[in-house]
Order: C-alpha cells, then structure tokens, then sequence
C-alpha cells in the first residue's frame, strides 16, 4: 500500500440522535483517518453506528439529527461547519457515495446515461457531445457489457449488479478524492459481489482514491480492506491493519463478529432418513412474457426438469445466483406458482396435481418463510395474531391459538411478553422469528425458506441458522432452504443442489460437492466467496 497524503480526518465525532430514541448518541467520541489510494472498511452490526458516519460525512442527516460535537476534517475544511452551498459543490466533486440499494437511489423515470450525465452537466462545462462520450468511458470503465445499450436503459432494465456498476460510474464521473460505498454488495449475489469487490479495488488502485467501504461482513474485509475500524453501539472498539485485526481480535466484540462468519467447509454429514418426504420429478415452469399474437413473445425457462429428493428430517439447499430458478423451483414446490409440468410427491401425494381448494386444506403439511419478513408480515396486525392465524383459520378455537402462538414465540426465542407488538417494534432478526414461528404454527412436515437470513446481520443470521438447526432435531422438520450465500448453506445443509439457468448442475451431500465440485459452475460460485475461507485460518 502506498498510502501518502491523508484524504480525511474524522476527530472525535459525535452525532445526537432526537428524544425518545434508543440511546443519546448514534455515534459518539469517534476517530478515524483515511488516506489516499487505501481502503479502509468500517464493520458492525445494524445500529452500531457505521451508516450513520458515512451520511454524517456527505451532511445527509436526517431531521431532528444533528452533529454534538468534533470535527469531520477534508482538503483542510471542516465538513460540520461547511455551508450547503459548498457542500454541494464537494459531494459529487470530491466526496462521492454508492448506496446499498440502487433501485431507490437512481430515478426509475430517466435512463441511466441521462442520470450519470447529469453530474457531468452540473459540475463541469462539458458538451453534450463530450458528456455522451464520458458516460460510454465510465461504463466501460465499471465493466458494464454493451455501454450504448447500458447507457439508454432505465435502472428497472439492468440486473442488481449491473445497477450497481452504474452507480460507481456515476460516483466516479468527477474523479472524487474520496469514495464512501455503504454496503454495496450486501444484497448481490456470491460472484456479482466479487466482480463489483474487484471493480472497486482496480479503481481504486487506478486513480488513487480514497475508498470508505462500509460493510458488516468480515469476508469482504477479508477480501479488499487496508484497514478496518470496528464500530459497536456508536463507539469504535477496535481499529488497525485488516490482517491483524482478523487474525487477532483484541475486543470480545470482534471476536464474536469473526466467530459468527461460517466456515465454508461443511462439517462431517449426519445420517439420513431412507425415507424420502418430498420427492420432485421432473419439474418445468415457463414464463411467457409481452408480444402480439405470438409476435415478439419473451419466453424464459425458469426451472427445466429438476428432479431431487428430501429425505425425512434433512435439509436440502438449493443454491445459485439470482435468475437461477432456485425461489421459482420453491414456489413451484409450495404452490404459490403452477408448475407446468412434472410431479411434487409429498408423503406419496402429488401437489402438482392438486386443485386450489386442495392445497388450501393441506397448507399445513408444507409452510414457507420468506426473505423479508417485514414485507411478509402484515403491519396492522398484533405478531401474536399473525402467528395464530392460520391455525384460527383451520379451525382451532382463537384463545387456544392465541395461546399456542405465545408459546411458540418461546420456542424460537422471543420473548412471550412481546407478542402483543406491532412488526415494526422488533428488529430484523426478530421478525424472522416471528416468520418462522408463523410458519411452525401449523406444525408441517416441510418447511421451504427462501433466503431466511440474507438480510441479517451475521450474528443475527448466525443465531437465526442454529434455531433452524435445533428446531428441526427437536420438531423432525424436514427443510428445503434456498440461500445465494455458499458458507450458510455449507453449515445447515446435509444436501445441496447447485442451480444455474433453471437447471441443477450438481447435488449431492453437502460436504462432497463443496469439498470436490466437479462442475465449473459450482467451482466458480466456491471460488467468488469474499475472503475465502478466511474464516477457518481466522478462528485457528
């Protein structure tokens, strides 16, 4: 690292959060520096504070939010003291930012050339001419195929990643001094995370940037940080080299961060049931889309004969990236979408061939959680009266159901007492349990969660995987979870059935087709894992 000239200087910073929150300050009493051409990650769990600092830094706070004290130093300026008129003129110019979630920071009604042209126009005397030229150099220059394509898309029109690079071209349009990425990898898949990772690192060392990368996985850090600044309720509890701070924590709370990444190895396989629960042959879904008369129809085969098999009381992973067919196959396994073809045998009963009616009458013998269980979980409504729902619904008394969803709240770790709050009181992690204890309310067979824990922080996500594990010993559930991220999916999976193009390429125990992937596409998908392994030489 050839780090010279320090690029900005963050001296005892501390941001005041309105009345009634949960503590005084979002962040309090916080330093740190970064230089040019260095990478440095700030890492923590949701509310530690590390968002906060990166919108403290562009003077993006919300209302009733305010900086209480410090200084935040850039190009020999106070930023705290800087007036909105300068401000505008350094965020683009000299501090530039990507967000986490491209859909909602690009305009959904302009395309993407007008939108990284429009900084261009704002900030510089360029031509039309010559800002069209500039945002075909800068798409090209972020790796994005077809640039003149790209450049008159609208966002909604690229994948996740592609939006994604589209907002790193247009953060760099200026040449900023310094770059603030805010999780921008979080929701992407294993190798689009890895491209967007090496993307940023080659720029970086490319034009000599500064890069602030917030993250709250240890994998990324692994993989691109100089530096990492460990933050926690506000306040940084460590700091140093990225390799020292791996691989030795001084603080519990970096211990207990590193501790909760999974291995990607699997650990030795458990014995499996003969007996199979769900057995899916042949299975084919299509979507047809658009045109006229036949004309000009999009025809997408989103899941093509897959056949595999559950055991009684496994769980089956299905993995790959986004547009595999995995969350289609699931909702074709479930029901909520028809298959086209093939048979879904459950306990010997097709539900491929079941009629609506039918499968309302046997909901309870296949339950689903969902990614995101604030959008799953109905706003209005008391978590209890979720939870007890579908029993109410299936003919069990109200007060009996009400009271075996309290009860159940227990079961997966919540506190009983708080089963008459609305969703939006709990955390993240909490509503997950109270998706999974919606589901466990009508005691199935099988349980299909799609991404359960992609949202969470890892130690959320580390204690949500071992409910999963110890409910299903305890309750003989047998699991099919579909997951993007290889290193969960290695520790709860007995099998794993590896999709790509709506078709498994490979499956097996888990241990042998992440241990010895014969396909490349597995290889690659093992391959792109932020940090690697990291996590093994870390925790030995």
């Amino acid at each position: 690292m050839s780090a010279t000239a320090t690029i900005l200087t963050v001296d005892r910073l501390s941001v005041r959060l309105p009345k009634g929150a949960d503590r005084p300050h979002a962040i309090s009493e916080v330093s740190l520096s970064i230089a040019e051409n260095e990478i440095v990650c700030i890492v923590g769990e949701s509310g530690s504070g590390k968002s906060m600092m990166a919108n403290t830094i562009m003077r993006l706070l919300p209302d009733g939010v305010t900086t209480d004290g410090g200084r935040i130093l850039f190009a020999g300026h106070d930023l705290c003291t800087a007036t909105a008129a300068e401000m505008r003129r350094i965020r683009g110019a000299d501090i530039a930012m990507v967000f986490q979630e491209p859909m909602t920071a690009l305009n959904p009604l302009r395309t993407i050339g007008d939108q990284i042209g429009e900084v261009l126009d704002i900030h510089t005397d360029l031509s039309k001419a010559e800002i069209r030229s500039r945002v075909l150099s800068l798409l090209t220059d972020v790796n994005i195929p077809d640039p003149p394509r790209a450049a008159k898309a609208y966002p909604h029109e690229l994948s996740g990643g592609q939006r994604q690079r589209a907002m790193i071209a247009m953060a760099l349009a200026l040449d900023p001094k310094l770059l603030i990425a805010d999780e921008p990898t979080t929701a992407l898949d294993v190798t689009t995370q890895a491209q967007i990772l090496k993307l940023i690192r080659e720029l970086q060392q490319r034009r000599k940037t500064a890069v602030l990368f917030i993250t709250h996985d240890f994998g990324v850090v692994a993989e691109i940080a100089d530096r990492v600044v460990v933050m926690q309720h506000g306040v940084v509890v460590e700091h140093g080299p990225a390799m020292d701070v791996l691989r030795h924590p001084q603080h519990a709370y970096t211990k207990q961060l590193i501790a909760a990444v999974p291995p990607v190895a699997a650990p030795p396989p458990r014995p499996l049931s003969d007996n199979a629960i769900l057995t899916l042959s042949g299975v084919v879904k299509t979507y047809r889309t658009g045109g006229f008369l036949g004309r000009g129809e999009r025809v997408t085969h989103a899941v093509k004969d897959v056949s595999l098999t559950l055991p009684k009381g496994a769980t089956l992973g299905i993995v790959g990236e986004s547009g595999s067919g995995k969350s289609t196959l699931a909702r074709c396994i479930i029901r909520l979408i028809d298959p086209d073809a093939g048979s879904i045998l459950l306990n010997g009963q097709d539900w491929a061939r079941l009629s609506r009616g039918d499968i309302r009458e046997r909901t309870q013998q296949m339950q689903m959680v969902f990614q995101d269980p604030f959008a799953s979980l109905n706003p209005r409504r008391k978590a209890v009266e979720l939870v007890a729902q579908g029993p109410i619904v299936h003919g069990t008394p109200r007060n009996q159901a009400l009271a075996e969803a309290r009860e159940l709240f227990d079961l997966v770790g919540l506190d009983p007492s708080a089963a008459d709050r609305f969703p939006h009181e709990f955390s993240g992690g909490q509503r997950q349990r109270i998706g999974l204890a919606r589901a466990l309310a009508l005691r199935p067979a099988v349980l299909v969660a799609d991404e359960p824990v992609s949202a969470l922080d890892v130690s959320v996500q580390a204690q949500v995987l071992k409910l999963l594990t110890d409910l299903r010993e305890r309750l003989g559930l047998s699991i099919i979870f579909i997951t993007h991220d290889l290193r969960v999916a290695a520790q709860i999976c007995d099998l794993v059935a590896v999709m790509k193009d709506g078709v498994v390429v490979e499956h097996g125990l888990t241990r042998d087709v992440f241990g010895s992937p014969q396909h490349p596409y597995t290889q690659a998908l093992l391959e792109a894992i932020p940090g690697g392994d990291f996590a093994r030489t870390a925790h030995g």
